[in-house]
C-alpha cells in the first residue's frame, strides 16, 4: 500500500475502488455513499480528476472553492490561496504524494507552487488533522495526489485552456507508460496571463483616487513553467518510485498598491497589458520525493524521503523610506528555504477488528534571507513527531477509532539589524529588528470518533486536541509589508496555539434525495491572531501578533434532489461564527473572518455521442458586520455562473471540452478577506474559462 493510501487509511479517510458516487460535481469512491460515509469519523470530500477539468476556473483553489468550507483567497489573476473552515496560512496543510508542501505559505501574496494540471486527484479534510500530519494541519488538510501509475505502454493526455478576464492561455501535456514491472510519468504545463479586469475605473488609496486604464489592474500579468518526472517499480509485494517537480512562476503586484510613490515612477505601466514590471515577485520551487513500501497481507511498511527548495525574490524600485536611504538594485527581499522531511509508518492488521497504525516524522527548515527590506530574519527549525491509531471494528453498522501523538519542535531565529542608521535621541544606531532566540515547543494530541450507520441515516462524530507551533514570522516580524498595506510586528512570547473541535456529521439519502449536515465547534485557549491596531509606524498601520481565547463553531450543509434521469437540483451552504473571549479585542471576532453562503445549482446532463451537462448556479454571499475595529464590515453580494461539459469518444481516445463561466452579470463586489478590498479594489468582474482536454 502507497503511504498516500495508509495516511487516508490512519484518518479514516479511505476509499474502496468499486464504483462511483458523484456528490455536487465532487466524486467520491466507494461502494454506496453509505460505505464511503462509514469510512471517517471526520468531514472528508474527495474530488476526481474529471471534477478538476469539468470546474476548472483559473487557480487550482478557486476550482475547489464550490466544496462547502472550502475558500480560495485570491492573489492577483494567476494565483490564490486555501483555506478550510476560515483557517489558511499556517494553520492548514497542503500535501503532495503524502508529503506536506513546504513553501513561504505565511505570506498573503504567496501562492502554491503546485502544478494543477499534474494532479490526478485531490482530498479535503476539514478540521484538526495534526494526530498525523503534525503542527500545520490544525484546521484541516488539502491532499493532493500527482502518482497515478500508467497500465498501458504508452498513455497521457494533452489540456489547453484560456480565461477571458486576464486573458490567460496554457497548455499541459501529460505522458506515461509501463514496461513490466517498470513504468514511467512525465508532466508539463506552460501558462501565460495578462492584467485582469475589475468592474470599476478607479480605486481609492489612503483618500487617492487612482484611475485605471480600461479597467484593468496594471502590472498583475505572471507566466508560470512547471514540470515534473517520476519513475517507478511495482511488484506485488514491493514498490518505489522517485518523483521530481519544478515549478517557475513570476506575476507583478498591482502597482498602485505597492505605495503612492509609484506615481512618480518612469515606468509606463499601461504600456502593455502582458509585461510584467517592477513590482514583482518570482518563486522557483524544487521538490524530489522518494516512496517506498513492502506489504504482505497483514502487514505494511512505508518510508518516504523528500527534499524542498523554495527561492522567492521581490523585487521593486529602489526609493528610500523613512530613514532608509534609498538603496542600491531592485532586490527588495529574497528567501531562500530547503526542507527536509522523513516519514516511516506501518499499518498492522490485530485479526478481524483492529487495524493498527503508528508511524514517526522528522522535518529540518533552513530559511536565509537577502535584499533591502526586511520583514522576517533567518531560522531553522527542528521538528519530530510519532503516532499510533486503532481503528476497530465492533459491527458493520459500528466503527471507532482513535489515536494519540507527541510532538518535538526547536526554532532558531537569528538577530537582524537594519543595515542604514535610524537617530536615537542624540545618536544614530543600526536599529534592531530581531532579536535572536531559541523555542523550544512540546505537545501530545489526541483524537477519538465513531461511525454508526442505521437504514438511509449515516451519524459520525469526532473530538480531539490538535496544536501548531508559532512560525518564525509570528515571532520575529518586523517590517512593512507593502503588498497587503501595513506594517506587521512579531511575539517573541508566543505559546504554542491548542485547539479543541467536536466534529459531527448527519447524513440521510436514498436514489433520489440526499442530505448532509456537519456542524462542528472549535475552542483555542491561546489563538495566534494578526491584531490590527490604530498605530502607524512608517506611514502604514500597524498589526501585532497576538494571543487570546478563541470560540468558533459553524456548519456545512448540502441537499441534493435528483429531479429526473437528466435534471439535479442542489443547494448547499456554509455558516461560521467566531469570538475572542479575552484579549485586548475581548467581545470581537477573528479579522478577515469568513461570512456566511448559499449556493443554488440546477443540472441537466445528457448523454448523445458522449456524456455531458449543462448547469446555472446562483453564488450568495451575506454582509460580513462582524469585525475588528478599526477593520470596516464588507456589503452582502450575489453572483450568477454557469458550467456546460462535453465527452468526446473517440474510439479508444477520449475529447474532453469543459466551459465555466463566472460573475456573468458583471457585478461589483468585495471580498471581506481579500487585502485589496483595503484600497478599495473590487472582485474580478465577468470571467469565461474554456478547457479542451485529449485523453490517449
Amino acid at each position: 500500500m502507497m503511504i498516500t493510501q495508509l495516511l487516508a487509511a490512519a484518518l479514516t479517510i479511505c476509499v474502496v475502488p468499486d464504483s462511483a458516487i458523484t456528490l455536487k460535481g465532487v466524486t467520491v469512491t466507494g461502494n454506496r455513499q453509505h460505505d464511503f460515509q462509514m469510512k471517517s469519523s471526520q468531514t472528508g470530500v474527495q474530488v476526481s480528476h474529471d471534477y478538476l477539468q469539468q470546474h476548472f476556473s483559473g487557480s487550482l483553489m478557486q476550482t475547489l472553492q464550490g466544496i462547502p468550507g472550502v475558500k480560495a483567497m485570491s492573489i492577483g489573476s494567476g494565483q490564490s490561496k486555501p483555506t478550510i473552515r476560515g483557517l489558511g496560512f499556517n494553520r492548514m496543510a497542503v500535501t503532495e504524494d503524502g508529503i506536506k508542501h513546504e513553501g513561504q505559505q505565511w505570506g498573503d501574496d504567496h501562492g502554491l507552487e503546485i502544478d494543477q494540471f499534474a494532479i490526478d486527484r485531490a482530498e479535503v479534510i476539514k478540521g484538526p488533522a495534526a494526530l498525523l500530519y503534525g503542527s500545520d494541519a490544525i484546521g484541516g488538510v488539502l491532499s493532493l495526489y500527482t502518482n497515478h501509475e500508467p497500465t498501458r505502454p504508452l498513455e497521457g493526455s494533452v489540456q489547453l485552456f484560456g480565461r477571458s478576464n486576464n486573458e490567460q492561455i496554457g497548455a499541459s501535456a501529460k505522458i506515461g507508460g509501463r514496461n513490466g514491472r517498470f513504468f514511467y510519468r512525465a508532466n508539463l504545463t506552460l501558462i501565460d496571463y495578462a492584467d485582469y479586469r475589475v468592474p470599476t475605473d478607479s480605486i481609492q488609496y489612503y483618500s487617492y483616487y487612482i484611475r485605471l486604464k480600461d479597467g484593468r489592474l496594471r502590472n498583475t500579468a505572471g507566466k508560470e513553467h512547471d514540470g515534473s518526472v517520476m519513475i517507478g517499480y511495482a511488484g506485488y509485494h514491493f514498490h518505489t518510485d522517485l518523483h521530481v517537480s519544478n515549478s517557475y512562476s513570476k506575476s507583478g503586484f498591482f502597482a498602485n498598491a505597492h505605495g503612492l510613490e509609484v506615481r512618480l515612477s518612469d515606468i509606463d505601466y499601461d504600456h502593455s497589458r502582458r509585461d510584467i514590471d517592477l513590482p514583482y515577485q518570482w518563486v522557483n520551487h524544487l521538490k524530489v520525493l522518494s516512496h517506498s513500501t513492502w506489504r504482505n497481507e497483514v502487514l505494511s511498511f512505508e518510508a518516504n524521503l523528500s527534499y524542498q527548495n523554495n527561492l522567492r525574490e521581490e523585487c521593486s524600485e529602489p526609493i528610500s523610506h523613512g530613514y532608509m536611504p534609498k538603496p542600491d538594485g531592485s532586490l527588495e527581499r529574497r528567501f531562500n528555504k530547503s526542507t527536509y522531511t522523513t516519514t516511516l509508518a506501518m499499518r498492522y492488521a490485530l485479526g478481524e477488528h483492529h487495524l493498527l497504525h503508528v508511524g514517526m516524522n522528522g522535518e529540518y527548515q533552513h530559511n536565509r534571507r537577502a535584499g533591502w527590506g526586511f520583514i522576517i530574519p533567518d531560522f531553522e527549525t527542528k521538528s519530530f513527531g510519532a503516532y499510533a491509531f486503532d481503528r476497530y471494528t465492533i459491527m458493520k453498522n459500528l466503527v471507532v477509532n482513535a489515536g494519540i501523538r507527541y510532538d518535538h519542535a526547536h526554532t532558531h531565529i537569528h538577530g537582524y539589524h537594519d543595515w542604514y542608521k535610524t537617530p536615537v535621541g542624540n545618536d544614530s544606531i543600526y536599529q534592531q529588528r530581531s532579536t535572536p532566540m531559541h523555542r523550544y515547543f512540546n505537545s501530545f494530541t489526541w483524537s477519538a470518533g465513531i461511525n454508526y450507520a442505521t437504514g438511509n441515516w449515516v451519524l459520525k462524530a469526532n473530538v480531539g486536541k490538535s496544536f501548531r507551533v508559532p512560525i518564525p514570522k509570528e515571532l520575529g516580524a518586523d517590517g512593512i509589508n507593502y503588498h497587503i498595506f501595513r506594517y506587521e510586528r512579531g511575539n517573541n512570547s508566543l505559546d504554542p496555539e491548542q485547539s479543541y473541535q467536536l466534529d459531527m456529521g448527519i447524513g440521510w439519502a436514498n436514489d433520489i434525495l440526499s442530505f448532509q449536515l456537519d456542524p462542528y465547534i472549535n475552542y483555542f485557549p491561546n489563538y495566534i491572531y494578526l491584531n490590527p491596531t490604530a498605530e502607524y509606524v512608517e506611514g502604514l498601520q500597524l498589526y501585532q501578533y497576538r494571543q487570546a481565547h478563541v470560540l468558533r463553531y459553524g456548519f456545512e450543509a448540502q441537499m441534493t434532489y435528483q429531479i429526473s434521469s437528466h435534471w439535479e437540483a442542489e443547494l448547499k451552504g456554509e455558516y461560521l461564527y467566531s469570538r475572542q473571549k479575552s484579549g485586548e479585542k475581548k467581545g470581537y471576532t477573528l479579522p478577515f473572518s469568513t461570512p456566511w453562503s448559499v449556493d443554488a445549482t440546477v443540472k441537466y446532463s445528457f448523454d448523445w455521442k458522449g456524456k455531458g451537462f449543462v448547469g446555472i448556479n446562483a453564488h450568495v454571499v451575506g454582509k460580513q458586520d462582524e469585525i475588528v475595529p478599526p477593520e470596516k464590515p464588507t456589503d452582502g453580494y450575489w453572483t450568477l455562473n454557469a458550467s456546460a461539459g462535453k465527452q468526446f469518444d473517440l474510439g479508444k481516445n477520449t475529447l474532453k471540452v469543459a466551459i465555466h463561466a463566472d460573475n456573468l452579470l458583471n457585478r461589483r463586489y468585495y471580498d471581506h478577506t481579500s487585502y485589496y478590498r483595503l484600497i478599495d479594489v473590487p472582485e474580478p468582474g465577468r470571467n469565461f474559462s474554456i478547457m479542451l482536454g485529449w485523453d490517449f
